[in-house]
């Protein structure tokens, strides 16, 4: 019922995060965690883009940034639909076979601000040996989200008050729990695409062994404001 069409976004993104062998399980008891409910924005199942394989991409609602080129501002506050963890996995399991080489990705807005329904979603969607990453803006170093994922893309804003040192936390407990990352960026005309910006985010990256895919600003979403 509430599958759409996707949110337009700055460009592609990819991403092959190995399965790391987990149940997906926690210390909510079957009953709580199906119970839990979330609010997303939408489900857009055949994504190629954001992450290995085919994907259905769930797009959850609220964020704590405010970008000014957000492509998705109708994630922005909690307006989407209430929907139980268990719902949205029973939705998403009958497209298992499709995507039997690729997964879910959760999006949005901002997954890990949602992290009880995010980790009930999780926990479900492991048990049917389905693989997950979430695409975050790396502002919430969650270490009980990070080591229950498959993996996490990174979008780094690197726009005029980004600050540089909140993503080297989160990379680092990244690092520490052995959750793949994946860092991408979207250039966006006099924002983030000076020297210095480009500097800093150099600075970041380097002696991590990992490189940045850049991602062109569109104006897609322009009807949206």
């Amino acid at each position: 019922k509430f599958i759409k069409k996707p949110p337009r976004r700055g460009g592609a993104r990819g991403g092959r995060f190995p399965e790391r062998g987990k149940t997906g399980s926690n210390n909510m008891s079957d009953r709580k965690q199906n119970a839990l409910t979330g609010f997303i924005d939408s489900v857009y199942c055949g994504s190629g883009v954001d992450g290995r394989g085919l994907r259905c991409v769930v797009f959850f609602s609220g964020c704590n940034l405010r970008c000014p080129f957000c492509h998705n501002p109708e994630t922005l506050f909690k307006r989407g639909r209430e929907t139980s963890a268990e719902e949205l996995f029973q939705k998403l399991k009958r497209y298992k076979p499709y995507f039997k080489k690729g997964g879910v990705t959760l999006s949005g807005g901002e997954p890990f601000l949602q992290k009880d329904f995010l980790l009930a979603r999780v926990s479900l969607l492991r048990r049917e040996n389905i693989h997950v990453v979430a695409e975050t803006n790396g502002h919430i170093p969650d270490e009980e989200i990070l080591r229950a994922l498959d993996g996490v893309i990174v979008d780094i804003k690197n726009q005029e008050a980004d600050e540089p040192s909140v993503y080297e936390s989160f990379f680092t407990l990244c690092d520490r729990v052995g959750c793949p990352y994946e860092i991408t960026n979207v250039l966006v005309p006099g924002k983030n695409d000076t020297g210095e910006k480009l500097a800093d985010l150099a600075k970041l990256v380097r002696g991590r062994g990992k490189r940045v895919k850049f991602l062109p600003f569109r104006k897609l979403c322009e009807e949206k404001y």
